[in-house]
């Protein structure tokens, strides 16, 4: 058999695919160059630095400022309220204890955070279930350590702030007087 000095190529079914790419563009006769590696990405910038500290401060002092008495009810200060599309008649109506509440709540002795908490369940329940007057029994505050009514300042602002509610009252001295408020309550 005659030597040459050229290879001749294997048959074409025992050529793996990287071995036809570098026949097909001429590796293996010195055409093809590498090419000079890539430099990497540049790196992501590092996050700030955050003071959790004063992050737990700022969340401490909005949720006291929260719970703070702002509108300053005195014990026996009535409470009344009424979205501007209520009638005044419904209003006086609700004062002088013509609806009748079909469910009541009732926050005595209970601290602040918590009787928010109920009270919010409370009127999410009642609107679920068609409830359309409600008395919340919140009491004077009488013996509260700020000689305020915390709890009743509580329900004024919470009530004050819901779109269900549509009026609310203190009722009359026989069913709470200044220590309960009626609630009208939108229909859902």
């Amino acid at each position: 058999m005659p030597c040459t000095s050229a290879k001749t190529p294997p048959p074409d079914d025992e050529l793996d695919d990287a071995a036809l790419f570098r026949e097909a563009i001429g590796a293996d006769r010195g055409k093809v160059r590498a090419l000079p590696a890539a430099p990497p990405p540049p790196a992501a910038p590092k996050p700030r630095p955050s003071a959790k500290m004063a992050r737990r401060d700022e969340d401490a002092a909005s949720n006291e400022f929260k719970h703070a008495v702002i509108a300053a009810l005195e014990a026996g200060d009535v409470l009344s309220y009424r979205r501007d599309e209520v009638s005044p008649l419904l209003l006086k109506r609700l004062a002088r204890g013509e609806y009748s509440a079909q469910e009541e709540l009732d926050l005595h002795g209970l601290p602040a955070q918590a009787a928010e908490s109920l009270l919010r369940e409370f009127l999410r329940d009642c609107r679920a279930h068609g409830v359309g007057c409600v008395r919340i029994v919140h009491g004077k505050g009488r013996n509260s350590e700020e000689r305020l009514p915390v709890l009743k300042n509580l329900v004024d602002r919470v009530l004050r702030h819901r779109a269900d509610v549509l009026a609310f009252h203190s009722p009359p001295t026989a069913q709470g007087g200044t220590g309960a408020v009626l609630v009208l309550l939108e229909k859902r």
